[in-house]
């Protein structure tokens, strides 16, 4: 099922880089690079994407060598079909920047990143370093990272960023250093450098790992995922339910098995959007940032099921954003009477935001955690605004009484969030 993919992928980010190293940053230092990057807690959700020929695949296919890829290859392509061979089936025909700005600003998202090279060195701008293996050059013929740029910035208030993989699995210089076990530096000196220097003086990057509005992740070197960096992402869809001393990234994917674009995937292969909603909460709630993944086609189109799903993504976001947005974690993250109900908070504003999932079929909410004041407490339902009856329970914790609407005039229709004023 996995072979069956297109020229395009998304992919998370990997390897951002500070300007000052880890180790000469104190905590308060890092602490404040943290709030002033774009990925804050003002911004704890991204959209990422990756437009390419999928390195994935020929990683599959010819050095690991896994039967499915194999197969796919033997009976999909010609006898002599190369790697290199996919660079003019990348065509980005029908790629258009500024509907996907617009896309990625309904989504409620924060940032976006564009992955301008993964890890097969197919750069999405003309690289000086990279002849005839570039999207100029080679397939659309256009400058893909440019007009993604001019579109981000000209129709959103999105941050636009640049992801850039360190290393590349096939090139030669690359290949000549990891035999020397990186004695040489061959590659990061004739290639990775100077490019990051074309992408920094070309397009300005918020995010990039050279900018010093970002702080340093876990992916920039041998043994340090889920060691060492300003924040942590640990694994792909990597998501601990519970709070971390450190700041974390929950890198996932729309599609259950594929960061890529896959033709035979069933409607079941994707989150629905209940599961994203959970995602993010859950995510919020334990102090992290959420990447959510689509895999867009090799014409450059975003096929309707992503498109749906960001767009309802926006759409809950825009009646419960309060929740999220410049939000901070909680004494608690989640319930302990009522699951499935998660926590963030306001301190200077005294507020505390429930994220709920299911509603109630009694119309009473059980909240275990938070401890109420009589005639100081308030507790409202985002996008309903009136306030809400509610009674403290006899050892800890509140019963809410939510209003009773009908399914239309619901304020959202896949997880509600409550705004309680005053308790601790």
């Amino acid at each position: 099922m996995a072979a069956d993919r297109d020229g395009f992928t998304v992919r998370n980010t990997c390897c951002y880089r500070d300007k000052v190293p880890l180790g000469d940053l104190k905590q308060d230092e890092i602490r404040a690079r943290w709030q002033s990057s774009p990925m804050s807690p003002k911004a704890p959700q991204m959209s990422h994407v990756h437009l390419g020929n999928l390195s994935f695949l020929r990683w599959y296919w010819q050095k690991e060598k896994i039967q499915t890829f194999v197969d796919f290859m033997k009976n999909n392509y010609p006898p002599d079909f190369k790697y290199e061979d996919f660079g003019p089936l990348f065509t980005a025909k029908f790629y258009d920047a500024n509907q996907w700005a617009d896309i990625f600003q309904a989504s409620g998202a924060k940032y976006v990143v564009l992955t301008s090279k993964h890890h097969e060195g197919f750069t999405l701008w003309g690289s000086e370093h990279s002849w005839n293996w570039n999207a100029v050059d080679e397939g659309p013929t256009r400058d893909v990272v440019k007009e993604l740029e001019v579109a981000i910035r000209n129709r959103t208030d999105l941050r636009f960023g640049l992801y850039y993989s360190l290393f590349e699995w096939f090139h030669p210089l690359f290949l000549d250093d990891e035999s020397s076990s990186f004695q040489k530096r061959q590659f990061p000196v004739s290639k990775m450098q100077p490019e990051l220097y074309e992408l920094v003086n070309k397009y300005r990057p918020e995010v990039l790992p050279v900018r010093d509005t970002v702080v340093t992740n876990d992916r920039w070197g041998a043994g340090s995922i889920c060691k060492h960096g300003g924040y942590y992402t640990c694994s792909d869809r990597y998501n601990p339910g519970h709070l971390l001393p450190q700041k974390w990234e929950n890198c996932m994917t729309i599609d259950k098995f594929s960061w890529g674009y896959r033709r035979n995937a069933g409607i079941r292969d994707y989150l629905t959007i209940e599961e994203l909603v959970k995602q993010l909460v859950e995510t919020v709630s334990c102090g992290g940032n959420l990447l959510m993944n689509i895999g867009p086609t090799k014409d450059g189109t975003i096929s309707p099921v992503f498109e749906e799903r960001l767009r309802q993504m926006g759409t809950w976001l825009k009646v419960n954003g309060e929740a999220i947005y410049e939000t901070n974690t909680w004494r608690s993250q989640n319930d302990t009477v009522t699951p499935d109900v998660w926590y963030t908070s306001k301190a200077k504003e005294n507020l505390v935001y429930a994220m709920f999932l299911k509603w109630p079929t009694s119309g009473q909410l059980f909240l275990g955690q938070p401890k109420a004041t009589l005639g100081s407490t308030e507790v409202k339902l985002l996008g309903h605004g009136q306030p809400l009856k509610w009674i403290s329970l006899e050892k800890n914790g509140i019963m809410v009484e939510l209003p009773h609407l009908t399914f239309h005039q619901m304020p959202c229709k896949w997880g509600w969030a409550l705004a309680l004023t005053n308790v601790i």
